[in-house]
Order: structure tokens, then sequence, then C-alpha cells
């Protein structure tokens, strides 16, 4: 191998470590969306707060679009993301409807047939290459997210569909994302789902005014509860922004495992802001999870050596 060549591998491995490290944190702040989404949920459909989340993260990232002039869009990406903000509209829209019935590890648990869908579809339309190790770090850490929680239809009932809408919508945004993470700069992907989402939920909320569709009434939050809708869209606009960046620099099916480091993050503030316990298959999932993405990490970094 030439030096040029070994440079440009080791240039390559070392940003899909990079990306790899982003991914994680990215999936320890993400949970902090759903702290404050059930937090709301007691008296505000999940439609509403969905609506809040997106319309605050538009708020947000509004000015750094004019301060950096990135209201342009690449041509021919309007559409995909246009239908990125309606992907995540609609699997942020199923998960806070399960969070009225589920805890949210349990939530999350049963979402984690998500990277599974994720790698499949980079297969099929992104042409990414699945490597043995990497299915099997999925499914090490499914089998943890699953000794977690032990989610049956029969114990939980129909609020386990709702994670599994998420998770389909989900896996769709994401290969959408890595499609057009390299012509789209991080923060105007953010602003059009953004206002994407808004526009398209702002709909949904008069059909639901209409038509008496609980999940879509529309309420105002009144005292402590402005606070926790400005944090929903606080940290949604952290964690996603973060999320970006960690595919641009590794494809979708090498980030698929690490998604499971949210189940951590899940667990951790299900039990400081909810009580919810923690038991020893609950130790013993997160473990296999940690160990899962740990693995993979150190496959990559092998790579990265040999080459």
């Amino acid at each position: 191998m030439s030096n040029n060549a070994q440079a440009t591998a080791d240039t390559l491995t070392a940003e899909t470590i990079r990306g790899m490290v982003l991914m994680a944190i990215a999936m320890l702040i993400i949970p902090g969306i759903d702290v404050f989404a059930k937090l709301l949920t007691p008296t505000m459909s999940a439609g509403q707060i969905v609506w809040f989340r997106f319309f605050v993260q538009t708020l947000l990232i509004t000015p750094m679009i004019i301060y950096l002039r990135l209201w342009h869009l690449p041509k021919g990406t309007f559409w995909l993301q246009v239908s990125r903000g309606g992907l995540l509209a609609a699997a942020t829209v199923f998960f806070f409807a399960a969070l009225r019935d589920l805890s949210i590890a349990q939530a999350i648990a049963i979402f984690f047939v998500e990277p599974l869908i994720l790698t499949l579809l980079s297969a099929v339309f992104l042409g990414e290459v699945i490597r043995i190790r990497r299915i099997m770090a999925i499914i090490i850490g499914f089998i943890g997210a699953v000794i977690i929680i032990r989610p049956t239809f029969f114990n939980v009932g129909m609020p386990a569909l709702y994670p599994l809408g998420t998770a389909v919508c989900f896996a769709l945004y994401l290969m959408v994302t890595r499609k057009i993470s390299a012509q789209v700069h991080a923060l105007q992907m953010q602003w059009m789902v953004g206002i994407s989402a808004t526009v398209f939920l702002s709909l949904l909320l008069l059909l639901g005014e209409a038509t008496d569709l609980r999940v879509f009434q529309a309420s105002t939050p009144n005292g402590i509860e402005i606070l926790w809708v400005i944090c929903l869209g606080l940290v949604a606009t952290i964690g996603h922004l973060t999320l970006v960046h960690a595919l641009k620099k590794a494809p979708a099916s090498v980030l698929a495992p690490f998604q499971y480091v949210e189940i951590i993050g899940a667990t951790v503030f299900g039990y400081l802001v909810f009580g919810d316990g923690l038991d020893m298959p609950t130790i013993i999932g997160v473990s296999i999870i940690i160990a899962s993405g740990l693995y993979l990490f150190y496959r990559e970094n092998q790579l990265r050596k040999t080459r």
C-alpha cells in the first residue's frame, strides 16, 4: 500500500471512530428528550408535545441560519429534507404516545428493532457493505435490550406497537440523513427538519381539533410546563445536531449498534426522575449493550492498524 493510500485509510478509519464517539454521545443526550416529554404527557397530547419540540428547535436554529447564510438548499435536496421532517415527526409522535403507558426504558427497548431495520435499509438503498461482525454486534445489543425489559405484547398491550412505528420511521430518517449528509450543512438539516415537522404537525393539530382526535389535541403549557417545553426543544436540538455530525463521519450500518447506548441514558434518567428501579436483569442487559458497542469500536480500531 502506498503512503498516500495508507494515509487515506487511516483518515477514513479515524473519521469512523470519531463518528462512533459522537453517536454514543448523542445517544446519551437524546433520552433527555423523552424525560421532558413524559413529564408533559399527563396534561398534553403527544402531537402537541412534538409540535413544541420542533417549534422550539426551529426558533433556536433560525438565528444561526441567518448569521451563517445557510438558507440556500443544495440542488435536489429539498424534498429529501422535507421527508426527514415528516419521518422524524411521525417517529416522535409514536414514541411520545407510548410514554403515556410505558416507562422510557420499556419504550426504548421495544424500539431497538430499529438498528436491524437501519442496517438492512442501508445495504439495500445506500449500498453499504454489512460485515458479519456488525450484524453480530447489533444482535448482541438487541439481546441486551430484551434482557432489560423482557417486553411482550401480552403484558404491554397495544402501546407496544407505537415504538415499533417509531423504529420504522426513525430508520428511514437516518437513512435519508446519511444519504444527504455530505451535501447539506448539519445546521441546515436540523433547521429544515424543524420547519417541515412544525408545518406537518400544525396541519395534524388542526385536523385533531376538527375530528376530536386525542393524540392531536391542542393545548397551551402553563407554569413549569413552559420550562419543560423549552428544555425539550433545547435537548432535542443538541442531541440531533450531534447525531447528524456522527452520520457525516461514519456509515449508518457502522453506527447502528451504538444506538443501544440510548438504553443506558434512558435507564439512568428513568431511575433519577421517575424512580424506575434497577434490577439485576437491567444491570446484565446494560453490560451486554456496552460490550457490543466497545467490541465494534475495537474492531474498527484494529482495521485502522491493519491498513
